[in-house]
């Protein structure tokens, strides 16, 4: 993983990563501890919160909700804006925020919950650096007011999720088998062979200059958490470079050197 490091080092922008092998607990880390813009990652715990709401009998994922024309939010990757006035279930919010990135079904659902609420389950799930500041949106305003986390707390979420510590086995599996439909690979699967793209689940967060991924890969070797950060790019297709780099470098140390 040094490797990594020695490579970013050389690169411009502002980056953190953290990697762990589930199996082992062996974790290697740069500045995984350092708030940084969380952009569309902030949606993993958002749909932790969500469906810990569920559990807790605040709501039914079959709840119908409606969305109206102030409801709707632009977003490069967001659709529900695209359609007429209608009714969706919690469900099918949740599918669209975390499959599209939807902001409009990410802000109905942080109204649904109450800001408030989604930062006192982030605290339970003792996400310490993560906070939710604004309805997401892919807008980037004051750095101070935009939504923050860290690679290590992205990366507690996934193993959250895959040992079943935080939801139920049901909930977190609809979560992770949701990521996995992800539509947008260009990130650290992005030279992963094609069968294990599939069973990668990974959410990306794009702002101006910002890129963002955080990843649960399901390899031959075991079960790996992998998240980077980046801020302060010369641009955001040298941040999508920059992660589909370092994503191929941790794949090919699992794949030869991993015991």
């Amino acid at each position: 993983m040094k490797e990594i490091k020695r490579y970013l080092d050389n690169r411009d922008g502002i980056y953190s990563f953290y990697f762990e092998d589930l199996k082992s607990g062996y974790t290697y880390g740069l500045n995984e501890n350092v708030q940084m813009t969380a952009a569309g990652c902030i949606k993993v715990p958002i749909a932790m919160a969500l469906m810990k709401e569920i559990e807790n009998n605040n709501f039914n994922i079959d709840d119908k909700v409606s969305i109206t024309k102030n409801d709707m939010v632009s977003g490069k990757y967001s659709i529900i804006h695209e359609f007429s006035e209608k009714e969706y279930t919690i469900k099918e919010l949740l599918i669209a925020m975390l499959i599209q990135s939807d902001n409009t079904a990410a802000c109905k659902i942080v109204n649904l919950v109450g800001m408030d609420r989604i930062n006192e389950l982030i605290k339970d799930m003792k996400l310490y650096s993560t906070e939710v500041r604004k309805y997401p949106s892919e807008n980037k305003i004051d750095d101070n007011k935009e939504n923050v986390t860290t690679s290590h707390d992205l990366s507690k979420c996934l193993r959250l999720l895959s040992n079943n510590s935080y939801l139920n086995e049901e909930h977190s599996s609809l979560i992770l088998e949701t990521l996995k439909k992800n539509q947008v690979n260009t990130g650290i699967p992005f030279y992963l062979p094609h069968e294990l793209q599939s069973t990668t689940a990974n959410k990306i967060g794009t702002l101006k200059c910002v890129e963002n991924d955080t990843a649960l890969l399901n390899l031959p070797k075991g079960n790996f958490v992998f998240t980077v950060m980046s801020s302060n790019l010369p641009s955001n297709v040298y941040g999508l470079t920059t992660i589909s780099r370092i994503g191929k470098m941790m794949f090919d140390m699992v794949d030869k050197d991993w015991n």
